[in-house]
């Protein structure tokens, strides 16, 4: 009894100072974005420029989206972004599953050399392929089409020792039933492994598509017509155009790029957690 009224006064202290320390990180994390929204309905740059930074919700407007799109095609660097990453995430999730349940499941000659390249290539920075994918780009004629974006990120190595992880925490009886029920690998995989791996797809879903709709090195090497550029890219313009002008502009340009993916976000962020916690990584 001594020892549970004792340590419980040091429970109740650790469990305040780590709400205490998570509601700090929270503030510093979300502190931009408020920032960044706060801006976009901003009336006046003095706002913007006041030290420290207020969250006065005086002098609200909306004028600031209307120049956005007066002063960029943003609508159709928008449309660009939503083909390039929808594209990007739809294929991933094919080749990375079918991939990664490869290396987790079947057996074939070289398969450990294999996977020690794709686990390689995860150390090799875009910078370093920039050009040599430019180059081939180039010779096959994609230059300056979105085909240019989408064919270098259908495979992520990431991805495929992502699933892996998933696919291997998976019981093996429950492949063996089916086999024994007369379900093929493929039925198998398809009808009894996927339906289970929804967490893990999700996150694999969530990540891909926030880093290609934040990707902005690719489409500025890739892309040169200003019509066929992502939101990235758009936002880059709009801020070389209005370097000094409105800065509410640029943060209303902003805010409308972040809303999409914030929506995706919270809305399936769960599974991120979930998917760290079957898959065996360590944070």
């Amino acid at each position: 009894m001594t020892t549970t009224t004792t340590s419980r006064p040091g429970h109740l202290l650790t469990r305040a100072l780590t709400f205490l320390i998570l509601a700090v990180a929270a503030l510093a994390i979300t502190a931009p974005f408020l920032w960044i929204f706060r801006g976009a309905f901003s009336g006046s740059d003095a706002e913007l420029y006041r030290l420290p930074p207020s969250l006065d919700l005086g002098n609200l407007t909306v004028r600031n989206f209307g120049l956005v799109t007066e002063q960029v095609p943003y609508y159709r660097f928008f449309l660009n972004s939503i083909i390039v990453s929808t594209v990007i995430t739809v294929a991933q999730l094919i080749t990375c599953s079918t991939a990664g349940y490869a290396f987790a499941r079947l057996r074939f000659r070289g398969k450990d050399a294999l996977f020690a390249v794709v686990i390689g290539s995860l150390m090799i920075p875009i910078q370093v392929t920039i050009v040599p994918l430019f180059l081939v780009m180039s010779k096959i004629g994609l230059t300056n089409t979105l085909w240019a974006l989408i064919l270098p990120g259908i495979f992520s190595a990431f991805g495929i020792f992502l699933l892996r992880q998933h696919f291997m925490t998976l019981p093996r009886e429950l492949e063996e039933a089916a086999r024994i029920d007369g379900a093929g690998q493929l039925h198998t995989f398809a009808r009894i492994i996927l339906p289970l791996s929804g967490p893990s797809l999700a996150t694999l879903g969530i990540l891909c598509f926030t880093y290609w709709w934040n990707d902005l090195l690719l489409p500025l090497v890739m892309i040169s017509d200003t019509e066929r550029q992502t939101l990235p890219v758009g936002l880059v313009l709009l801020a070389g155009r209005f370097s000094t002008g409105s800065l509410g502009t640029i943060a209303a340009g902003i805010a409308m790029a972040i809303v999409p993916v914030l929506i995706v976000f919270v809305a399936a962020q769960r599974y991120i957690v979930q998917s760290i916690a079957s898959s065996g990584l360590k944070l």
